[in-house]
């Protein structure tokens, strides 16, 4: 009794994690592998939007070994961008519960436990940052502006928010998703980088929403940071749609 205890509580073959990349090469093997390891019988969706590094390659060597492991590659799709990405792979999610999370080790691993546990309670889990390390003042001074713009639009808007509405490292129960994504898809802007965003946006349910907090968001050690200007476009552009 006890051994199945253990094996039930250990057993996520009710989740899949989606990771929308693009040009991930030097991450994508290392968090796949963790999530594996960590996470037995969970499903994992990496929904690659047009690398042209070797990502999708390295993916597709997990599918073969592993069924649980799924690439969706986007390359050919009419519209790209990471919104786009991750309502392509929720669309194809066959388990209960969802967790979106970013393909550049920025986003930890472990945490994914403490989202799945919460989903049992709650429909949206968002995972905050307390702590980001090793930011320029430039950056932390227009993303504190993009967030503070955000939060006062969503406000205004009688819609619901977060401590971290901008985070891209959250889970959902993937009925909801779906039934979202299904009802409001015109109004998701694909092209954007903030899905949760849109999801709170678009959604007119009080959504049971509950918050799992982490220590340290960093710097990315691998690859090059996509945070630019047309990043902060879309997502003054989700904001006010």
């Amino acid at each position: 009794m006890l051994l199945w205890l253990l094996v039930m509580r250990n057993d996520y073959s009710d989740l899949t994690i989606i990771i929308p990349v693009l040009n991930e090469c030097q991450t994508i093997n290392i968090l796949v592998r963790r999530l594996l390891d960590r996470y037995h019988n969970c499903s994992i969706i990496v929904a690659d939007d047009g690398s042209t590094d070797g990502t999708n390659e390295i993916v597709k060597k997990f599918s073969i070994e592993n069924k649980k492991v799924l690439l969706l590659d986007r390359t050919n799709k009419p519209k790209h961008g990471l919104t786009a990405s991750v309502i392509d792979a929720a669309l194809r999610v066959q388990t209960s519960k969802i967790v979106v999370m970013d393909g550049d080790l920025q986003h930890p691993p472990e945490k994914v436990s403490a989202i799945h546990k919460a989903l049992d309670e709650s429909d949206l889990v968002v995972a905050v940052r307390t702590y980001i390390k090793d930011w320029d003042l430039h950056r932390k001074i227009i993303s504190r502006f993009v967030s503070s713009f955000v939060y006062f639009v969503m406000r205004l808007r009688n819609k619901q928010v977060c401590n971290d509405i901008l985070s891209g490292f959250f889970g959902i129960k993937s009925h909801l998703f779906k039934s979202i994504i299904k009802k409001n898809k015109r109004q998701f802007v694909g092209s954007g980088y903030k899905v949760l965003l849109d999801i709170l946006r678009v959604s007119n349910t009080n959504l049971n929403m509950a918050e799992v907090e982490y220590r340290t968001f960093h710097k990315r050690e691998y690859g090059k940071s996509k945070a630019n200007i047309k990043q902060f476009i879309a997502v003054m552009k989700s904001t006010l749609s």
